[in-house]
């Protein structure tokens, strides 16, 4: 199957499952931003612990989405995981330090003898309820503005600002991103709750949330698209050459129409999914997941498929990372197309789990009664 394919087609294949990753991370956010909101939502303990323990049951499917996007870039394309992850290694271990801190909170919270106090750990999930996503928003928007990398005849790695990564936080540019992921993941959160929380003092409130949130993420969202379709971008030559071309990712789209089409429901989903979370309805955060997962998988398919460097060097244009020369070999390609196929079932146990989970809503009442809490 796998090895009937020609190299470009199992590279592109790869590059559209790091996508799919990469969509579903951003679905994943709601927990992040239901952290980002914790102080403004509760009014007090017992409603700080209903979202805290709605939060608990699904954080860790965030964390484990994390972690496959970044284990799928080791093997599919190890030069952009060796070059991201190595070189602006400060970013990188700032996002993880937000992940860290997320996994030790929901531990020790609630556990006895916690020194630090539950205000402390509750400040650490504010901290990557924000910040985290916020970050990660900004590490993707440089497959767009270029990162400060170059690589010698060996592919070793030299990032030429000692910042190593955070160098991006001085383009406003890619600020964009972050903050449209900060507020959708907030977005994405109050239609969770709505789901997940069965409350009469808080649905109100989830639902005032919403408004807002949706007016800021779209003002993002919209700005980082007229950026990424006006600017220029990273073009591959047909000679391999790396040259700068005025509205690239604009022809990427167009020189993919179902780019687009997909672009466009993502889009539709999520401002259904808003109308709908904001009349209270339950079911919005399916509407506001699939478009979250449709509107980043087209836009992270669009640099690699299209003619375009996916990881562009500001210092060495040539350097610039595509799916061609960042990908793994052949064999090591198709063997592990081979074990993707097993991604089809662990979306079916996420599936799974998360309706056992959410078959009885979390209550005040259910919580009082439930002697392992978050």
């Amino acid at each position: 199957m796998f090895f009937g394919l020609e190299l470009l087609g199992l590279q592109i294949y790869w590059w559209g499952i790091l996508s799919l990753l990469g969509g579903l991370l951003v679905f994943m956010f709601f927990v992040q931003g239901g952290q980002g909101m914790l102080f403004e939502l509760a009014k007090n303990e017992e409603e700080k612990a209903l979202i805290i323990n709605s939060l608990g049951r699904k954080w860790e499917l965030g964390f484990t989405t994390l972690v496959l996007f970044g284990g799928a870039s080791f093997a599919a394309f190890p030069l952009f995981y060796s070059t991201s992850f190595g070189g602006a290694y400060w970013v990188w271990l700032i996002i993880l330090f937000c992940f860290i801190i997320q996994a030790v909170s929901y531990e020790y919270r609630k556990k006895e003898g916690n020194f630090l106090g539950s205000k402390t750990y509750e400040f650490f999930l504010l901290i990557n309820g924000i910040l985290g996503v916020f970050l990660i928003g900004v590490a993707l928007s440089t497959f767009f503005s270029g990162a400060n990398f170059s690589l010698d005849s060996s592919n070793f790695v030299t990032w030429q600002n000692p910042a190593k990564g955070l160098e991006a936080l001085l383009n406003p540019w890619n600020f964009l991103l972050g903050f449209a992921l900060v507020f959708l993941s907030r977005i994405l959160a109050c239609g969770y709750f709505l789901n997940n929380i069965d409350d009469e003092t808080l649905k109100p409130r989830f639902q005032k949330k919403i408004l807002p949130n949706s007016l800021a993420f779209l003002v993002f969202f919209l700005t980082f698209l007229f950026w990424i379709f006006t600017k220029e971008g990273f073009a591959i030559l047909p000679n391999g050459d790396i040259s700068l071309q005025k509205y690239l990712y604009l022809q990427n789209f167009l020189d993919f129409p179902f780019l687009i089409g997909i672009l466009l429901v993502g889009a539709v989903f999520i401002l259904f999914g808003m109308l709908m979370t904001y009349k209270g309805c339950k079911k919005g955060i399916f509407a506001l997941g699939i478009g979250s997962v449709l509107a980043v998988f087209a836009i992270l398919l669009s640099i690699g498929i299209g003619k375009s460097a996916f990881y562009p060097s500001l210092v060495e244009l040539q350097n610039s990372l595509t799916i061609q020369n960042a990908s793994s070999s052949y064999y090591t390609l198709s063997v592990m197309g081979y074990v993707s196929l097993l991604v089809p079932f662990v979306l079916a146990y996420i599936i799974y789990v998360w309706n056992l989970m959410d078959k009885v809503k979390i209550t005040k009442e259910e919580l009082r009664e439930d002697s392992h809490q978050y």
